[in-house]
């Protein structure tokens, strides 16, 4: 009886290990995936810009100002990610409404301004991915709606569409598999524009340039 119970026992331990054999990382603890950038977005940002205009002219008594610009602007966008390891490529385009101006007197009674009343951008994005976190650099073609005015007794103002370039870089965080916040800054230049002026003031040309800072919030579709 005893030799029956031993060898009973031998046999039971032979047969149960090919089952602890098919299963040898049971206990293995697995190691969650990272946040995956590649994806379509869309969102808003807000933020403050500030800069320089400057506006001459060539006919009749030649002229030469420069007012300071500054102020705020709020907008949306839309991107498109691709992740390959950690690096991640892309497009993304802007456009923001501008409350950004300012005048200077050129002298008494003799006013001058710039006033950007929209600008926006199309882009290309890349950067590097550190799970949560997107570290990136961007830039394309600008572009923006320009006043330039004047006021001397009577005023002059006038709207043109002005092209140019911008460059910047942003950090970018995912909050949620769906929300992503971020920060950004920019330059833009935004070249130099014609104004044809009118009967009571001359023609002029004005050169702007604009740095923001600006937050973001984005929707991953």
């Amino acid at each position: 009886m005893y030799r029956l119970v031993v060898a009973s026992a031998g046999l039971l331990a032979v047969l149960s290990m090919p089952a602890f054999a098919a299963d040898p990382t049971v206990d293995v603890p697995m190691t969650a995936p990272g946040f995956d950038w590649t994806g379509y977005y869309a969102g808003l940002q807000a933020g403050y810009g500030w800069g320089q205009s400057d506006i001459s002219g060539t006919e009749g008594g030649p002229f030469s100002v420069s007012p300071d610009i500054n102020g705020g602007f709020v907008g949306g966008h839309v991107a498109g990610l691709w992740q390959f390891d950690q690096a991640v490529i892309g497009a993304e385009a802007d456009l923001n409404y501008s409350s950004v101006n300012g005048t200077v007197e050129a002298e008494p009674g003799n006013n001058f301004g710039a006033d950007i009343k929209w600008f926006g951008s199309v882009n290309a994005k890349a950067g590097y991915a550190m799970d949560r976190v997107l570290v990136y650099g961007i830039g394309g073609v600008a572009f923006a709606g320009i006043e330039t005015s004047q006021s001397a007794g009577s005023a002059f103002s006038e709207t043109r569409t002005n092209v140019g370039w911008t460059l910047g870089a942003g950090v970018d965080y995912a909050l949620t598999d769906k929300f992503v916040v971020g920060a950004q800054y920019r330059y833009y230049d935004f070249g130099s524009e014609h104004y044809d002026g009118s009967t009571d003031f001359v023609g002029r040309d004005q050169d702007t340039k604009l740095n923001t800072v600006g937050v973001n919030l984005s929707y991953k579709f």
